[in-house]
Parts: structure tokens; sequence; C-alpha cells
């Protein structure tokens, strides 16, 4: 069982997001941007963290940079609406700043699930 935190500005998809993941097993908690996210993360000492790249407050690019700093190994999956990494945009740059993996939105909670269990380190699974 992993903690993971999920930072999204979008209520209902943290909330779906949060369920999915404590069904599968997993600790799960919610934030709203970076910024209340960061606090969970060191509060929580979280194993996996989901973030949203495009968010009011302290947005998903930030919160990447600054996690990689305090800790280079955490697994880190970007979820973004503006694309896909191979298009460039958002996604391909929360790649290049650090993110594990990247989700196009829509995606199903299958693909989260898959996603982040690849992700995970073998002792969280």
């Amino acid at each position: 069982m992993a903690k993971i935190i999920i930072v999204d500005d979008d209520a209902q998809l943290r909330d779906s997001l949060r369920k999915a993941l404590q069904r599968a097993g997993h600790e799960a908690w919610t934030a709203e941007d970076g910024a209340v996210g960061l606090g969970l993360i060191r509060e929580h000492a979280a194993d996996l963290v989901i973030t949203d790249i495009l968010m009011p407050e302290k947005e998903g690019i930030e919160t990447i940079q600054e996690l990689r700093g305090e800790d280079p190994d955490l697994p880190i999956v970007a979820i973004s609406g503006a694309g896909t990494a191979e298009e460039g945009g958002p996604l391909l740059d929360a790649q290049l700043f650090g993110a594990s993996a990247t989700l196009a939105k829509p995606f199903s909670l299958q693909e989260l699930l898959e996603t982040v269990e690849r992700v995970l380190p073998a002792s969280e699974e």
C-alpha cells in the first residue's frame, strides 16, 4: 500500500481518483493546488504524487521542480487535459522537468492504476 497525494484543481476529479486509489488498497489525500499539495506530501511522507499541470496558485511544473529538488527519486505522475506529451505542451514539459509518467485527460481509472503500479517502487506495491 502506497501513500499517494493527488493535486488537481478539479474537485470532482480529485475525489474520483482518491476513491479509485483507496479501492486499489492505497492511502490517498487530495490538494487543490501545488502549495497545499507540497504540505501534504511532506506531512504524509508520500510514496507517489499525481499532479495536474495547469492550476491556479502553484501549478504542476513548479510543484514537480520543487519536489525534484527535495527528492529526486519520488515517483510523479503528471496529468493534463492540454494534449499528450508526444504532442508537446505541458505534459512534455512535465517529462523534461522530471515527471516519472504522464497521462492525458481524459484517461480511464484502469490507465491510472496501471501507471501508478508501473512507477511505484516494488516495495510500495
